[in-house]
């Protein structure tokens, strides 16, 4: 039995996004962002029924043209799940993105014009109760900030001290933020900082982190980080890859600090001692119980040097031999199955305790 870690949560403001509170102590939720034109509305919600599917919990689309931001009208009804319109330049674009039924904007105050016109969409937003979320950017900083502190974490948290004063001028508070940095000490410092400045809940995450390895490498330092410090609200893993696979690792970043409970498979490296394709049957038995309900310890090893070990504290484990393995249940020896039947026997057992719980 392992023991349960908390991490002292930094009290925020609550936000309403949808059917979800962000901030004030509330569950960390995990966001996404389709990857496809949001005006080719059935590709989008093909997008959104797999994010949906993979444990997403808000999605945001890009609204480029006049086309993304009406397309918002189809899509909203057909989905399970808060939804938000990324706006750049255009200010009716937001204003349009409430009408058609978002759930939050994600907007620069800095790009979409002069103050009248921040002013209009916050009275709109205000009117429908929307939130909005402040996405500050080192890659797009206003010019003076970029002269005379370049892309550090100050100028991050003083672009949105700007954008926050801004929206508070006008009475708007329904406000999250995030200071998003491609170099993660510097987002890490820029969210420590912002942390302290602010009330508001803030949005995790590293832009421009890479493809799927070095992605995730780069946010499960950056997020995992603020996240072991209490800091952060909703998190979002940034990748060059399918955004079903921003959402698994997200799930395993909270996951591994004890902030979610989820299926973790444990599975050796493999040496010159494994006699089974451990590999091969981590792979499977985290694909096949990767929808079951948690907390749920899998152990996946390949000899007996350490797999005994193992197997004792998990929930369910296999440990190799050759050709054949051994399935444990709750750290108790069950039966010796043949290495092709195993995965299959394992989902066995696991599903027969789930239906012994329910009775």
């Amino acid at each position: 039995m392992k023991a349960k870690i908390i991490f002292p949560r930094k009290k925020t403001r609550s936000v309403t996004v949808g059917k979800f509170v962000l901030g004030d102590g509330q569950p960390i939720r995990i966001q996404s962002m389709t990857k496809v034109h949001t005006r080719d509305v059935r590709a989008v919600l093909k997008q959104i029924a797999r994010l949906e599917t993979a444990g997403c919990e808000i999605v945001r689309v890009a609204c480029a043209t006049d086309e993304d931001v009406k397309a918002i009208g189809k899509i909203r009804p057909k989905i399970h799940i808060p939804l938000v319109a990324d706006i750049h330049f255009n200010h009716r674009f937001a204003i349009e993105a409430i009408e058609q039924g978002v759930d939050k904007l994600r907007i620069n105050p800095g790009n979409i014009g002069n103050e009248d016109r921040v002013a209009e969409v916050v009275e709109k937003a205000k009117k429908h109760h929307i939130p909005i979320r402040i996405g500050v950017n080192a890659g797009s900083l206003e010019k003076d900030l970029m002269e005379k502190l370049g892309p550090s974490p100050e100028a991050l948290v003083e672009s949105a001290r700007r954008h926050v004063a801004m929206l508070e001028r006008h009475d708007f508070r329904d406000i999250v933020i995030s200071l998003k940095a491609t170099d993660v000490p510097t987002m890490i410092q820029a969210y420590r900082l912002a942390s302290k400045k602010f009330e508001y809940p803030l949005h995790l995450g590293v832009t421009e982190a890479g493809t799927l390895v070095r992605g995730s490498v780069y946010n499960a330092i950056g997020v995992g980080t603020l996240l072991q410090e209490g800091i952060g609200d909703t998190v979002r893993v940034s990748l060059t890859a399918d955004p079903v696979e921003e959402v698994k690792v997200a799930k395993m970043i909270l996951e591994s600090l004890q902030l979610r409970k989820g299926v973790r498979v444990i599975s050796c490296p493999t040496c010159g001692r494994t006699e089974i394709d451990t590999a091969k049957l981590a792979c499977e038995v985290e694909a096949r119980t990767a929808s079951f309900d948690g907390p749920l310890t899998i152990a996946v090893m390949g000899c007996v040097v350490n797999g005994p070990g193992e197997a004792r504290g998990a929930d369910f484990a296999i440990t190799g031999g050759k050709g054949k393995g051994m399935i444990y249940v709750a750290g108790k020896q069950e039966r010796v199955v043949p290495e092709e039947k195993l995965v299959d026997e394992l989902l066995k057992e696991i599903h027969k305790r789930s239906a012994n719980r329910e009775r």
